[in-house]
């Protein structure tokens, strides 16, 4: 498996007595960075290995969402780095357009001033200022973390770089007519006062208020019904469905639109639901998205009411109210006019809100610039489609192509000051003119540019590719692009990786961005409910880092990671988890006290003990695997298997069934610590990807070599053994069955009971020492008197309870359990009779009754077993 010649003398003497991550983990990972292992070398032979981080805002901190994704990327690339792969793992942080803006803006409201007083260039130079001083915190809380990402190529979207990608791409759209400037309904935040996505709209149920109002008079009069009353100054119609019989007399007049004096004409339009309410709909074109296509179908008007602070700007009585003010006061003026046909209040339904300020979105008409998405959505589909491109897990498909296939054009222009400005200018007579980063804008009296900047989501698109140096030919870029694979959560499945998708397969000649999409879920309180500081139960990791280290925290987000599946977390776990990183210290620095070595080849098969093979099969097995888990991006089985690997298996039963061999000196003591040298080597190189500090720190001092992070992943030899397992599990077998009998009987683990061990119909007589060692069996001695004995795996277990049980009061208890077992059993045999019954029952109750069945017989054999056991008395 692995040879190493350089362990020192006495290597456990070089560990403190106990863990403690403090004093560890932030040197080592200094030491890891000086020493340049997590850098890629562009110009390396060996394969490439690339994955990139999911860029944090840079106005952001480290949150458990964070600690969770970063967790499972490290995993992945310390593994393939020990593969012997050339591994990147690209860091980078994210402009974040609207967040940044929004916090500088802040700090310049606590000086009484605002962007527009200092001017945009001022502005921009104000925020550069703050990113240069406050942003990007969370770089620093990734090093606590232990990210191995190569900080030497650290980005970030504004950098020159990446605007140079940014202004390429958006060149190579315009002049392939994939960007055009249009007139359309966008959401619109009044607020952060810029639009925003379709997927930066969170819904949510608010209670409001349905109102219907009659519009027009007598048998010429129609009643529609709306949430928001306030829009009506702007209707430029009612629609009704072509077939609806009631208003076919209608269709092609006109009405009056009360409160105004104008007259709106009545359509027919294909989209009305004739089985909706009155059947008739107002129509608004210039502020409901489904309202502007029937306002093109027919030709109507597009009438602004609002202006971008969401203020009433039609002259009359309801001009400069805000919209929640004009809306009563228009259903009030309604109603003294008997216009109000019907109220509901509250009338509960779901509202767009914007996703970072949480302000109401107001659809609203604006001149801006869109992406036509459809032929670079169709290209990310059929990627998928065709197999360049894998989803894990699959089932998430579904909802990919859902979007993909359904994609309405993007709208990427973004009113704010902060961003990419949209690389367009505007001459004095009507000329547009895109340019390239290589061209110069045209300049002269009347040329300006346009005020706009980019969607954040339109530079982060670019990130698997514009990181690597394009446009320009790198040797990174022919290296590691395409990336190897994306780890991200399912929440930004439509946000960012579609985005990348449509960009890499343009940009780069039809070459997807990665050829796997590993989604994993969100991180939930321990009830499972989504973690908010407005719910009080949000946790900030670093707190848990500097109580339980961050192996810990590791640890626990990687056990509980399905692919796709939301994790659930308390700080319980995480204790426990620091539990384990303190077994693995403990048993570790015993097992080289005593003797544990890397030196020398392993001993052969015929030279090692059956527990030696047993151990060295089953990490053979634990290896194989580890390796499956890790290629299916299983996280929480690998760790599951290697937690029980090193806690039980090489802990709890290899070191104790090891011991009476280790006190007994010789050639068997020698080739136990060079196997027990074997698998510590090898469990901590397995363990190192999710909990890096601890291993590092105990593999360096076991094999003195310079780093797990540069240490060869182990390979599975082949080697297995099962006649030993087999021989093993029957050990296991006898002894747990020994350890339950002394529990029943209220005997402590440690509590030494003299015993007469009958092995000699088995394969277990070579182990009766490390038998007694591990029950604390004592020799019988000449006064031995079996009060008790059990048949467990073809031998027999004699034990002497006489002094540590009171046998009458045990005998009472034991009968009485027995007659709760037999009624047990007697009332499920009287239900499984009963053909009636079991003829009605539904399958899963008959079989909890045979199961109840089934464990009262177990029960009753082993209370009678017992009985049998204890001496009269």
């Amino acid at each position: 498996m692995t040879e190493n010649t350089q362990t020192p003398s006495s290597p456990y003497s070089e560990l403190p007595t106990s863990y403690a991550p403090a004093d560890v983990e932030g040197k080592l990972y200094e030491r890891w960075v000086e020493r340049g292992y997590f850098e890629a070398d562009e110009k390396s032979d060996k394969p490439p290995f690339a994955i990139v981080i999911p860029p944090p805002n840079v106005t952001g901190s480290l949150h458990l969402g964070h600690a969770f994704e970063h967790t499972l990327i490290d995993a992945i690339t310390r593994r393939k780095r020990m593969q012997g792969y050339e591994t990147l793992w690209q860091p980078g942080m994210d402009h974040a357009g609207i967040a940044t803006q929004n916090v500088v803006e802040r700090e310049l409201a606590k000086e009484g001033k605002s962007r527009h007083d200092l001017g945009r260039e001022a502005f921009v130079e104000r925020v550069w200022q703050w990113k240069g001083e406050s942003g990007g915190q969370i770089s620093g809380q990734m090093r606590r973390l232990g990210d191995g990402v190569d900080w030497s190529r650290e980005r970030f979207t504004m950098d020159e770089g990446l605007s140079e990608s940014v202004q390429t791409i958006f060149k190579k759209l315009y002049d392939d007519e994939l960007i055009y400037r249009a007139e359309r309904i966008i959401n619109w935040c009044p607020r952060c006062l810029t639009a925003i996505s379709d997927i930066e709209v969170e819904y949510q149920d608010d209670e409001g208020e349905l109102v219907s109002i009659r519009y027009g008079e007598g048998e010429a009069s129609i009643v529609v019904a709306t949430t928001r009353a306030e829009t009506m100054l702007g209707d430029t119609a009612v629609a009704v469905h072509p077939d609806d019989e009631r208003y076919k007399h209608l269709v092609g007049t006109e009405i009056e639109l009360p409160l105004t004096g104008r007259r709106i004409p009545v359509v027919a339009d294909e989209h009305v639901d004739p089985e909706f309410g009155t059947g008739a709909v107002k129509v608004t074109p210039a502020h409901d998205p489904n309202d502007f296509e029937i306002g093109q179908r027919h030709g109507l008007p597009n009438l602004a009411v609002m202006d971008e602070h969401a203020v009433i700007t039609v002259h009359g009585p309801f001009l400069g109210l805000d919209r929640l003010e004009a809306r009563s006061a228009i259903v009030a003026a309604l109603r003294a006019e008997g216009r109000i046909v019907a109220e509901k209040r509250p009338y509960t339904h779901s509202v767009g809100h914007c996703s970072r300020c949480k302000t109401t979105i107001e659809p609203r008409l604006s001149l801006q610039w869109w992406v036509k998405v459809g032929p670079l959505a169709k290209a990310a589909g059929d990627a998928v489609r065709d197999g360049q491109v894998k989803i894990h897990p699959q089932e998430m498909e579904k909802r990919y192509f859902d979007w993909v296939d359904n994609l309405h054009d993007w709208c990427i222009s973004r009113q704010l000051w902060w961003g990419h400005r949209i690389p367009v200018w505007y001459g004095p007579n009507g000329e547009i003119v895109c340019v390239g980063p290589d061209e110069q804008p045209p300049t002269g009296e009347g040329w300006t540019q346009d005020t706009d900047v980019l969607d954040t989501w339109f530079s982060s698109g670019l990130w698997p590719f514009s990181t690597l140096g394009w446009p320009r030919q790198t040797d990174s870029l022919a290296k590691f692009y395409p990336n190897a694979v994306l780890v991200t959560g399912y929440d930004i499945l439509f946000f960012w990786v579609a985005r990348m998708m449509m960009f890499g397969l343009y940009a780069m000649d039809g070459t997807p961005p990665f050829h796997t999409i590993a989604l994993h879920g969100m991180v939930r309180d321990e009830r499972g409910k989504k973690m908010s500081k407005s719910f009080g139960n949000a946790v900030n990791p670093l707190d848990w880092m500097d109580k339980y280290g961050s192996d810990a925290v590791r640890f626990t987000l990687a056990r509980g990671a399905n692919p796709g599946v939301d994790v659930p977390i308390g700080e319980d776990w995480v204790q426990a988890s620091s539990k384990f990183a303190n077994k693995i210290w403990n048993a570790t620095r015993f097992a080289m006290m005593n003797g544990a070595t890397i030196e020398g080849d392993l001993p052969s098969a015929e030279e090692m003990s059956a527990t030696d093979r047993w151990i060295l099969s089953r990490l053979n097995a634990t290896v194989a695997q580890a390796d499956a888990f890790y290629e299916d991006y299983q996280f929480s089985k690998l760790s599951e298997a290697l937690y029980h690997f090193a806690w039980d298996e090489v802990f709890d039963w290899y070191v104790e069934l090891s011991k009476t061999t280790f006190f007994a000196g010789g050639e068997p003591a020698k080739a136990s610590a060079r196997v027990l040298g074997e698998v510590l080597d090898v469990m901590l190189r397995l363990l190192h990807p999710v909990v890096p500090f601890v291993t590092e720190t105990l593999w360096t001092t076991l094999t003195g070599g310079e780093s797990l992070v540069i240490a060869e992943w182990p390979k599975d030899s082949g080697f297995r053994d099962a006649g030993a397992e087999a021989e093993i599990e029957a050990i296991q077998t006898l002894v747990r069955e020994v350890r339950r009998f002394r529990k029943e009987q209220g005997l402590d683990d440690k509590q030494k009971v003299p015993a007469r061990l009958d092995l000699s119909a088995t394969t277990l007589a070579a182990h009766e020492a490390a038998i007694r060692q591990v029950l604390r069996l004592q020799p019988e001695g000449d006064a031995f008197s079996a009060t008790a004995t059990l048949p467990v795996a073809g031998a027999t277990v004699a034990l002497d309870l006489s002094g540590t049980i009171d046998i009458p009061a045990e005998r009472k208890r034991l009968s009485k359990d027995l007659a709760a077992a037999e009624k047990e059993k007697q009332q499920a045999e009287a239900k499984l009779g009963n053909e009636a019954f079991i003829a009605k029952a539904p399958d899963n109750v008959v079989d909890k009754i045979k199961g109840r069945l089934s464990k009262a017989e177990g029960d009753i054999a082993r209370l009678k077993a017992q009985l049998e056991a204890l001496p009269e008395g």
